[in-house]
């Protein structure tokens, strides 16, 4: 006969299924309930309810578009600012609605995925590169046909 599921027992098992949808780590929730962290992962695996993990998830979405309409409410604002700042002729006040029109564009594609501004390093024209592959060949002076074989390599 197969042991009954601790969890599912529980006097608190919706407070622990709520923590264990919200990422609450399983040490910390099998401290708070005096609970064994096995029981809470097979718990977690085999009979937490879906509509439950399917509600976290909804909610992580709300939460996420949220802030896109956060964001697009502000780069209205900052639109509007700049069009009243034209009308005006304020060229200070023009220039820092653009200034402002431009980090909101650029916070959007960050947000977006549309803009990448991680730093891309190209190793093959590095110095260290270019002095290591010459060492290689000169290495194989001795071997033509090695040479030739693993320069055709580094050339592609």
């Amino acid at each position: 006969m197969s042991r009954v599921c601790t969890i599912c027992t529980h006097q608190e098992r919706h407070a622990i299924d709520k923590a264990i949808v919200s990422g609450t780590p399983n040490r910390r929730i099998a401290a708070h309930y005096d609970l064994a962290e096995t029981s809470l992962r097979r718990h977690a695996a085999e009979h937490l309810p879906v509509a439950l993990v399917q509600a976290q998830e909804a909610e992580e979405v709300r939460q996420a578009l949220d802030v896109v309409k956060q964001l697009r409410y502000v780069n209205g604002a900052a639109l509007t600012v700049l069009r009243d700042a034209r009308a005006s002729g304020e060229a200070e006040l023009v220039l820092r609605a653009i200034d402002r029109v431009m980090k909101q564009i650029e916070l959007q594609a960050k947000l977006l995925g549309d803009l990448d501004d991680r730093p891309v390093v190209n190793v093959l024209v590095s110095p260290e590169w270019v002095a290591l592959r010459a060492q290689i060949v000169q290495a194989l002076a001795p071997y033509p046909a090695a040479r030739q074989a693993v320069a055709e390599v580094l050339a592609c």
